[in-house]
């Protein structure tokens, strides 16, 4: 039986939940703190600014721009590194969930499997649990994004899906020993594209028991791609292991792949398969990927609207 827990069930849109405050003993397994996002279709924009998590400005200046105020707070994490709470709590008060991208880096996946990094894991876990209790707020969290591709050490061609599960697990199994149960795991897995050596997901596939959404990461490159021939293959790939709610948890649109109607056919797509939503990779990077032309903007929040968002 469990006692003392904290319950919530968060969602989505401006006052993502109503903040609960926790008085008692620290969060365990006897006692965790339980939130849980809602999963509609269609509930969720997100977007990841430069200068996160030091400063929640970014994204300020994002739905500045953009008229559309973020409900997902993107930002990666090192291995190593506290739970951002200042960030977090800015999130909240943004009526925006954080979504962390923990990366374990050059840390070899078996010392995080065999609890060798579990002082680190039930540290962080406790913070967020701390969070969840004095806010009611959810936060999502994924480890080790996009190992099937092959360009991080922990991926494709560097350290076996095995290895890569075994920690995963681990990660879960910690962070709810604690009584971090305000987490939604997002297994974060990148499009399929064989002959650019991204493979398909499943050798990584962590089981039901320890995943609550898929995160799907895509870009779009050129003016030819389409949302069902991006992300088509992978989304059925995912469904033949799970009916998990999916997100694309990493999106943009190069310049010269006509931006302003790539957003449109991103949240096309999302809307024509059911997916929760988006998150926006604002960020001028190997590509340009920000929305910043005024035809961006304008396709950014006709698709806002119909997913019921506030546009200003």
């Amino acid at each position: 039986m469990i006692v003392g827990t904290v319950a919530v069930v968060a969602t989505a849109a401006a006052g993502i939940v109503e903040a609960v405050a926790h008085h008692g003993p620290p969060a365990t397994a006897d006692r965790p703190v339980v939130i849980t996002l809602a999963a509609r279709p269609m509930s969720y924009l997100g977007a990841f600014a430069r200068g996160a998590p030091a400063s929640y400005a970014p994204l300020d200046a994002f739905a500045v721009e953009t008229g559309v105020r973020p409900n997902i707070a993107l930002y990666y994490s090192g291995w190593g590194e506290r739970f951002k709470a200042a960030f977090a709590w800015q999130a909240a008060r943004h009526h925006a969930v954080p979504l962390v991208q923990i990366d374990p880096g050059n840390t070899r996946l078996s010392l995080i499997a065999d609890g060798s990094s579990d002082a680190y894991l039930e540290s962080y876990a406790r913070q967020v649990a701390r969070y969840g209790a004095q806010t009611g707020q959810a936060v999502i969290i994924g480890f080790g994004h996009e190992p099937n591709g092959n360009w991080y050490p922990w991926g494709f061609g560097h350290a076996s899906p095995a290895a890569w599960v075994a920690a995963w697990r681990h990660i879960v199994t910690v962070f709810r020993r604690q009584g971090a149960d305000d987490v939604t795991w997002l297994w974060t897995v990148n499009i399929i594209d064989i002959r650019g050596g991204i493979t398909t997901p499943g050798s990584w596939w962590p089981g039901a028991r320890y995943v609550t959404w898929v995160g799907i990461d895509g870009y779009y490159y050129e003016r030819s791609w389409k949302f069902a021939s991006l992300f088509g293959p992978t989304i059925r790939a995912v469904r033949a292991l799970t009916r998990d709610p999916i997100l694309i948890s990493e999106a943009g649109a190069a310049p010269q792949a006509d931006k302003p109607a790539k957003i449109s056919d991103l949240f096309a797509g999302i809307r024509a398969y059911g997916l929760l939503g988006l998150v926006w990779f604002d960020v001028d990077g190997t590509r340009d990927w920000r929305i910043d032309s005024p035809a961006a903007v304008a396709a950014y929040r006709a698709g806002a609207r119909e997913f019921g968002s506030p546009v200003s």
